[in-house]
């Protein structure tokens, strides 16, 4: 498993696969963040034409332009499928958000050369690593 800390820090490009326009909805909480601080956010949802002001994609296929990180917001069964997609794209990471946890997809994202973080919210590991640098460091 990943050190997600360290990923956030040279990440530019989140897909945020089940964003939704709902602003009840965590994945727009995390992602309206994850906007504010600087990443660049790509909504992936087919119900969804615009979340965030971005254009919303129907699938990780559909995006035309290189992913860092696929932020999974969506159930356990659908993250075979999602690993698949981003494999395909050629994402760097796999970010599998509080409560999503599949294993078998998080070995074969592995094998095939991604890296993963499953089960940690990608707002909390950004807001711990904002924190740590604030930090002064002892001697």
């Amino acid at each position: 498993m990943s050190d997600g800390r360290e990923l956030l820090k040279h990440a530019k490009t989140i897909a945020v696969v089940g964003l939704s326009s709902h602003r009840s909805r965590p994945s727009y909480g995390v992602s309206e963040y994850m906007q504010s601080v600087g990443y660049k956010i790509i909504p992936v949802n087919p119900a969804e034409t615009e979340v965030l002001g971005e254009h919303a994609y129907s699938s990780l296929d559909d995006i035309p332009q290189p992913v860092d990180i696929v932020d999974v917001f969506r159930r356990p069964e659908f993250v075979p499928e999602i690993v698949d997609a981003a494999i395909r794209i050629h994402a760097k990471c796999v970010w599998m958000q509080e409560g999503v946890i599949h294993e078998e997809a998080a070995a074969k994202a592995r094998a095939a050369g991604l890296e993963v973080v499953m089960d940690r919210c990608i707002l909390k590991d950004h807001l711990s690593m904002r924190a740590s640098q604030r930090s002064p460091v002892s001697k």
